[in-house]
């Protein structure tokens, strides 16, 4: 049926309001049956008008917190709007960035090429990789009054500057950065910055010389790839962002144009709703930052998907996070983005990596038009009250590391601490699967056909010895897939199915996944109950760990007869798919055991060396 426009109000009007205490209620009832407990009360909330303590409660229950301990709702209605105006982008559209790091000139230059002329708008070269002496070569034939260029060179900075500058001569750049940022490198290598003389050296002669070229890139990068939270990253890249702007004014650079010399660098993840909040929120930071000087320029983001999400097993779902990584960061406000290809963390990418990363970013611009319309995630109740969230959480932690005398001293033992504590936080989450990663901790593919590239461990690897580590979210689990393809003969877990198929198909699926994360194989006996069947298949099998799977039922009046039988036709190790004790298990897996550590074991009880 059509309903008239007019007559829409009307039928909206049908339909009695509802309350905050009415949905409280109501999931109250939800979460009973469950039989999740209940806090009596939330933190800071009454139960409010018609409402229970135990409904009040919920939303207490409900609720989740991040790393940095910022709590996001399960629900939101228009108090959770904070005060004060947006601080947006001011333009829909992004700059795509393509990363370039193989050391052959003349294949990077090729890329380049192909990158420019097929969707890509700037080129960001690493020039740890690529030696700086080769950038004429490189950037032959790139027209640089179109295309920005961002150099990254590390310790040759000022060399590879200096290279730039001189090929640039008498050009009107389209803009770009020449990457000096000391205090990043310190992060990274673990030695001190020093003295930030070079950094305003290019600071003046870009200010002066070539106004569309920034000097300096504060990239925080380091500290969201040493397991970092969203509000560590935040603060962090605040607090080397007031350094340098210490740093030039201190020099004598007018404000205005120490603030046009800063490009900021940040990490997009696979969570597009905390993406989205935190570039944000990085701009209402850096907003008050440069109320307080009394400047007016506006914070330059780039964003780039993060290396830490990426997985070497079953790359191709890198595809998929990166394309959530890329929405959230067009979504929150990056001024140039960067996707990594979906095979960066193996090394080198190919042209077909490439050319996706390319067209993620052309789909999302052109075909799904996320471009046309500035802060999309504007007066979003949930967007806006994370991104106050993690912007009061950040400014905090800003403060804790200027009162440790600025982001170069609390280098030295503050901020590894604290990225420290967060990164053992997320390990835990990560062995529990509490953070699945697809593809590797859950649905493994134990057939899958490895994927190689050269170059080694690509953009996942850039931390230097003595600095903050690089870490990825999965290495644990593709440590134990690497162990377990080296062996012979794939090490291989028997499931003791009891009961019909319908009874124990369930948890003999989750322990297969479970087993299959660290690359164990598994083999059923098939549906039964006889335990002397069940024994003589499991001689069959040729392992030495079994694990029982049925319903709590069956468990109750078949588990410790079978694992009898397990035990004496040679079954070293019984585990039971569940909870409770049984005679003659020896250990139980479930949802939210520690999946890490029952691979482990079962790598030692099959006689596997780690």
């Amino acid at each position: 049926m059509t309903v008239p426009p007019h007559d829409l109000a009307d039928l909206v009007s049908d339909f009695p309001p509802a309350s905050r205490e009415q949905w409280r209620d109501l999931a109250l009832g939800v979460l009973r049956k469950s039989g999740l407990a209940v806090p009596a009360d939330m933190p800071g909330e009454a139960a409010g008008p018609g409402g229970s303590g135990d409904a009040a409660g919920v939303e207490a229950a409900l609720s989740t917190t991040t790393y940095d301990d910022v709590r996001i709702a399960a629900l939101h209605d228009p108090s959770d709007l904070p005060e004060g105006p947006r601080v947006v982008r001011s333009t829909g559209r992004w700059d795509v960035r393509q990363r370039h790091a193989d050391p052959d000139p003349d294949v990077t230059r090729a890329a380049i090429h192909a990158d420019l002329e097929n969707g890509a708008t700037s080129i960001w070269l690493d020039l740890t990789a690529l030696d700086p002496t080769a950038l004429p070569d490189v950037l032959q034939n790139v027209y640089l009054d179109l295309a920005p260029v961002v150099l990254d060179a590390g310790s040759r900075t000022g060399e590879a500057a200096e290279i730039f500058l001189d090929l640039a001569a008498g050009t009107a750049l389209a803009g770009g950065n020449l990457g000096a940022d000391p205090i990043g490198l310190a992060a990274r290598s673990g030695v001190p910055a020093g003295d930030m003389g070079g950094a305003v050296s290019l600071a003046r002669r870009c200010a002066d010389d070539h106004p569309g070229l920034r000097a300096i890139t504060v990239d925080a990068l380091p500290y969201h790839d040493a397991g970092g939270g969203d509000v560590e990253e935040l603060g962090c890249s605040v607090a080397t962002g007031v350094a340098y702007l210490r740093t030039l004014t201190d020099a004598g650079m007018p404000v205005e144009r120490a603030l046009e010399q800063l490009e900021f660098r940040y990490a997009a993840g696979a969570d597009q709703f905390l993406t989205i909040a935190k570039l944000r929120a990085a701009r209402r930071m850096w907003a008050r930052v440069v109320q307080v000087v009394g400047g007016s320029a506006e914070q330059r983001q780039h964003a780039v998907t993060s290396s830490a999400m990426m997985t070497v097993r079953d790359p191709w779902v890198n595809m998929l996070r990166t394309t959530l990584a890329c929405f959230g960061a067009g979504v929150g406000g990056a001024d140039a983005v960067t996707v990594q290809p979906f095979d960066a963390c193996l090394g080198l990418p190919d042209g077909f990596a490439r050319r996706i990363a390319r067209n993620t970013q052309s789909l999302l611009m052109e075909e799904s038009n996320v471009a046309r319309v500035i802060d999309p995630a504007g007066g979003s109740w949930y967007v806006e009250r994370l991104t106050a969230d993690l912007a009061d959480k950040a400014w905090g932690w800003f403060q804790e590391i200027e009162g440790a005398g600025g982001m170069a001293d609390a280098l030295e033992r503050l901020v590894p601490e604290r990225l420290a504590a967060t990164r053992a936080s997320r390990a835990a989450n990560i062995a529990h699967r509490r953070d699945p990663i697809t593809g590797v901790s859950e649905f493994p593919d134990l057939k899958e056909r490895p994927v190689t590239r050269k170059g080694g461990h690509g953009l996942a690897r850039r931390a230097v010895h003595g600095g903050l580590p690089a870490v990825r979210y999965a290495e644990e689990f593709e440590a134990l897939r690497d162990l377990a393809d080296a062996q012979e003969a794939r090490p291989t877990v028997f499931l003791a199915t009891i009961g019909p198929v319908a009874v124990h198909t369930a948890r003999a699926s989750f322990a297969a996944n479970l087993f299959a994360a660290g690359g164990i194989a598994t083999v059923t006996s098939g549906p039964g109950t006889d335990p002397a069947a069940m024994a003589e298949a499991f001689r069959d099998s040729g392992t030495s760990v079994a694990c029982l799977c049925s319903s709590d039922r069956l468990y109750g009046e078949h588990a410790a007869a079978v694992a009898g039988a397990l035990r004496e036709a040679g079954a070293a190790t019984i585990w039971l798919a569940g909870k409770g004790h049984y005679e003659g298990v020896d250990a139980t897996l479930h949802a939210g055991c520690d999946a890490l550590d029952v691979l482990r074991t079962t790598f030692d009880d099959l006689g596997v060396s780690r």
